[in-house]
């Protein structure tokens, strides 16, 4: 697909120039601290909150695990970041795999995307009511135990987000920004201080599963993914970027890098202050950290309040992906054209109301399985992969066919990045596991009838030219 293209040196290559043009305007609100901030926002949602447990649940071998898809997350990072570099467009991954490949891919990378980001909203939701019930009860002696409040306090926790986004983009950054500063700074003082606290007996297992270590590795890596879930990030929400050119990859690494540093250390430091037969059955993995670490439980509670901000946040940032892809694709054809709609202060509320809506209805589902945040974690992992594989596939195709201008001083560093972001993510659809793939696989099948329904309405037939 066309585009100016650019000297092999140039160091940028870029398919639709108009954004990179425009580096000011009412719709593009978010500078580099603010994008940088939607990342962590994103990423750092309640799964880290809940995540040692899950993992607890593997062995340490988990650890492991961790280590390899931070590796691939970095990697992934940096493809958006030159991808946004050379498209600077809203929809992201969309954008890139329908340059690349074409429309229908492009509309299967946006359908499996939309699908992760209403999905993820619910496991969001699911660990932050866990917190909102130890804070309960441990500071207003409240019982929110049960299935019915459980589901009353994330509905609760998913409609306060979807009507902070709909008040429009300066509002919805101005509220990240303050959630990311209370989330991140408590969980750093857990993640260093804790490693002082650390006992070896805490620790469980190697690999407390009864598959082999790489496939306890495999199926640890697919839930650890979920948690670098918004990597991409800012390059869906280009058009709300001051600078896309400039920003994307620099707030994708940045972004990336300080997460992965506080995953790590915060992991490790909760294995280590928390027994590990504790450990796999808590609900506040972080709270039984800090009490186990100094006591009493005041500062247990402390740290479900900063959860609980943690995942109005990540709520809050997610809630916008819902609505930006759909909201892309439609202005392409891609999506009904419903999705395209703006309120006047350039917030999609459709987009907004429909992701919300879904997402209340999966929470109905996982409430009614047995482990109901592994169950929608596995699912999103799998939802989540298709676009960063496509999107890796469309970096190598530009980098192997030439058909863009390439730096050729970074082509060789490009292509193996390229190949572990590749990899990582086929790696990542093969751990989702066979129920994840198969309910994720049968969900995507659903968007060929509505990528038909579409086109027909449109009066298209055959591929856009």
């Amino acid at each position: 697909m066309g585009g100016p293209r650019h000297p092999a040196g140039g160091g940028v290559d870029t398919v639709r120039s108009e954004p990179a043009g425009v580096t000011e305007g009412p719709g593009r609100s978010l500078g580099l601290g603010a994008a940088i901030a939607l990342v962590i926002g994103n990423v750092v949602g309640t799964g880290i909150f809940l995540l040692p447990a899950a993992l607890a649940a593997f062995g340490t071998v988990s650890l492991v695990a961790m280590g390899a898809v931070t590796v691939g997350a970095i990697a992934m990072a940096m493809v958006f970041g030159r991808l946004g570099a050379r498209i600077p467009a809203g929809g992201g991954p969309y954008a890139y795999a329908r340059d690349a490949f074409g429309e229908f891919v492009g509309f299967w990378n946006a359908w499996s995307f939309w699908l992760t980001a209403w999905i993820g909203n619910a496991a969001i939701a699911v660990a932050w009511v866990g917190y909102v019930q130890f804070a309960a009860t441990g500071v207003f002696g409240l019982d929110w135990g049960g299935a019915t409040a459980a589901i009353v306090i994330a509905l609760v926790g998913l409609w306060i987000p979807a009507v902070v986004n709909m008040m429009g983009a300066r509002n919805m950054a101005a509220f990240q920004l303050v959630t990311t500063v209370l989330k991140f700074a408590p969980l750093l003082f857990v993640a260093v201080v804790g490693l002082f606290f650390v006992q070896g007996a805490n620790f469980g297992p190697f690999n407390a599963t009864d598959d082999s270590a790489l496939g306890a590795i495999s199926l640890a890596g697919a839930v650890a993914l979920f948690i670098y879930s918004g990597v991409e990030s800012v390059s869906i929400a280009a058009e709300k970027v001051k600078d896309p050119v400039r920003i994307i990859g620099r707030a994708s690494v940045i972004g990336v890098l300080a997460c992965a540093f506080l995953y790590m250390l915060s992991t490790v430091a909760v294995m280590g202050t928390v027994p590990y037969a504790t450990l796999v059955q808590s609900s506040a993995p972080f709270a039984d950290a800090i009490n186990n670490m100094f006591g009493g439980s005041a500062g247990g509670i402390l740290m479900a309040f900063c959860a609980i901000v943690s995942g109005i946040g990540a709520l809050n940032g997610w809630t916008m992906l819902v609505a930006e892809m759909p909201k892309a694709a439609a202005r392409d054809g891609m999506f009904p054209a419903f999705f395209a709609r703006e309120s006047r202060r350039g917030a999609p509320v459709p987009g907004i109301l429909v992701g919300s809506v879904l997402t209340s209805l999966m929470l109905l589902v996982a409430y009614a399985s047995a482990n109901a945040f592994n169950t929608i974690v596995l699912l999103a992992s799998f939802t989540t992969v298709i676009p960063y594989f496509f999107s890796a596939c469309a970096q190598l195709f530009w980098l192997v066919t030439g058909e863009r201008a390439v730096h050729k001083g970074r082509l060789a560093r490009d292509s193996v990045i390229t190949v572990i972001a590749l990899v990582f993510a086929f790696w990542m659809a093969y751990g989702s596991g066979p129920e994840a793939v198969l309910g994720g696989t049968l969900m995507l099948l659903v968007g060929v009838p509505v990528y038909i329904w579409v086109k027909a309405r449109r009066g298209e037939y055959g591929p856009k030219v």
